[in-house]
């Protein structure tokens, strides 16, 4: 079964963390580890003066956790809860790992432009940097894996993501959609339009196998090639038309921020998802 048995959520107050953690008990009930991270203390002061400090520092903190533990009771679901310090997706990531999660889930706030991407946000941070698989919940958005989304263009890190995909459709009994886009540059067409054919019928070959698998699996499955030079934008279309309840994307492990953010397609389709991400890292 692919399901994720421990997960972290991370937390700061906001609606949209809130909404996260609301999202993530769906998947499981059991031993949740929240987390909500104060700003690192690096001030030098006289003794006594440095502990109310951090007091203070910390209640952003323990109002979030308490916020989640009133969300957790009222869906009966047990939380660890934690409050610690230092910069917020080093502490994430690091918690991750030490307490044994194997999923770490984190809100976003709704639809952004491509203006204003992710970049040096902690979510973006926290996919960059961790090796664990990353659900980012956009607000407004309802978790579910009765019609499933994966976006792949035949790489070692979506064929990872496609097999999370293939387990996850096999266990909750769901509809598998798969997407592939030939991105190709608009030029292109005018003075090559042979090599378009030729990649887009290559593309749709690799499709008919990954259907062919699903239906070794017992799953219905749908496949979609297109062309594009904004994969992104057939993505998130095509996610918004077939209304599914998680688009899944495949990510290498510890790429750092700016390799993350780097053209890149999951960054831009988390941005504009109508329905969760699920990022699976490749080690």
């Amino acid at each position: 079964m692919a399901k994720y048995k421990k997960l972290l959520v991370a937390v700061d107050g906001s609606a949209s963390s809130m909404h996260a953690l609301e999202e993530s008990f769906r998947l499981s009930k059991e031993e949740t580890v929240v987390v909500a991270v104060a700003p690192p203390f690096t001030v030098d002061l006289k003794i006594g003066a440095e502990g109310e400090i951090q007091k203070l520092l910390k209640e952003p903190c323990e109002t979030a956790l308490s916020k989640a533990a009133e969300l957790a009771k009222a869906a009966d679901a047990q939380i660890i809860s934690i409050c610690a310090m230092g910069l917020p997706h080093e502490r994430i990531v690091d918690l991750s790992e030490s307490e044994g999660c194997d999923l770490i889930v984190m809100g976003a706030k709704g639809m952004l432009s491509l203006e204003k991407t992710l970049m040096g946000d902690t979510t973006a941070k926290v996919i960059g940097y961790s090796v664990k698989d990353v659900l980012v919940v956009p607000e407004n958005t309802t978790l579910g894996f009765d019609k499933i989304l994966v976006a792949t263009d035949g790489s070692e890190y979506s064929r990872r993501a496609m097999i999370k995909a293939v387990d996850f459709a096999e266990s909750y009994d769901a509809k598998l959609n798969v997407v592939s886009v030939v991105e190709i540059l608009p030029e292109i067409y005018s003075i090559a339009p042979q090599v378009v054919e030729e990649k887009v019928q290559k593309t749709e070959e690799y499709l008919a196998g990954i259907q062919k698998l699903a239906d070794s699996h017992g799953i219905q499955s749908r496949g979609f090639v297109r062309d594009s030079a904004e994969p992104y934008n057939v993505i998130t279309e095509i996610a918004q038309k077939e209304q599914v309840g998680v688009i899944v994307m495949g990510s290498h492990g510890r790429t750092g921020l700016k390799r993350f953010l780097m053209g890149s397609t999951a960054e831009r389709v988390i941005a504009h998802a109508p329905c969760p991400v699920l990022v699976v890292k490749t080690c």
